[in-house]
């Protein structure tokens, strides 16, 4: 009588998501070099300010930066959710419409070759100096990915499952909402993130041009005076926005998108 022996691997463990802060590690690192080569190397303050001086400098500006900051703050946010509302609607148009696809996307394309620094002045002479034609730039520049994204996750879905759909009786508008935009959304939302990024350049090159408030005024009236370490802190500030405005457009993906490949890719570590 045989007896099979039946060969049992150990089941694979499960992977734990990476929690070290290789990030914040590096950024360590390049302070530290910074320091050292600005120390060492006696290189002057108005060529490269030490973080030391750019931390001071930061301290004790903090009033005029934060009262700034709003101002820079108020003209992203306005920018950002009026190019969502024009971007989103008008890439769900140019999909459903082959004439709006063929009149408006290749000039929607074209717009973007044109640099925002040359029309600023043009916003500028028709708007004024206040907060619209800010907003406008950051408009012209954050709406772009958002429409392009959009238009890409709206035809993303594959024919078979618009089939499919048609076939079990379901409207028009049904298909939409059940099938074309949760396909779409984790492109909508890659959009929507690197707009968050262009929103706060557009912003910064609208205060470059004319304005009396805002980060970017700070950095132009520093540059002008050569007080390197106060452009620095402002610089540094702005990246914080930045990063900021980043990290809520992806919370909110990760609250709306649990069931997307993406994210379960992350849980698990890869």
């Amino acid at each position: 009588m045989s007896v099979d022996i039946v060969e049992t691997r150990p089941a694979s463990p499960v992977r734990l998501r990476d929690t070290r802060p290789y990030a914040a590690l590096t950024f360590v690192g390049i302070v530290l070099v910074w320091q050292l080569a600005t120390t060492l190397l006696e290189i002057p303050g108005y060529l490269l300010p030490s973080p030391a001086a750019i931390v001071t400098d930061l301290f004790r500006r903090w009033p005029a930066l934060l009262a700034n900051s709003w101002v820079t703050i108020f003209e992203i946010v306005v920018g950002f959710v009026i190019s969502v509302l024009i971007g989103i609607p008008l890439a769900i148009c140019i999909t459903y419409s082959r004439a709006l696809d063929r009149a408006l996307y290749p000039l929607i394309v074209g717009s973007q070759t044109i640099p925002k620094v040359a029309i600023a002045p043009l916003l500028l002479a028709w708007f004024g100096f206040g907060l619209l034609p800010k907003i406008a730039i950051v408009v012209l520049v954050a709406f772009f990915p958002i429409v392009v994204s959009s238009v890409v996750g709206l035809r993303s879905a594959t024919p078979q499952m618009l089939y499919l759909a048609h076939s079990m009786g379901a409207s028009p508008g049904q298909i939409f909402w059940r099938f074309r935009l949760p396909n779409a959304l984790p492109s909508v939302f890659a959009g929507m993130k690197v707009a968050t990024v262009l929103a706060v350049i557009g912003a910064v090159v609208a205060e470059f041009v004319g304005a009396d408030s805002g980060l970017g005024y700070l950095i132009m009236v520093a540059g002008s005076d050569f007080k390197i370490e106060q452009q620095f802190s402002a610089i540094l500030v702005l990246s914080l926005i930045g990063m900021l405005f980043f990290w809520l457009a992806d919370l909110v993906e990760r609250l709306l998108l649990p069931w997307h490949v993406s994210m379960r890719a992350d849980e698990a570590g890869r």
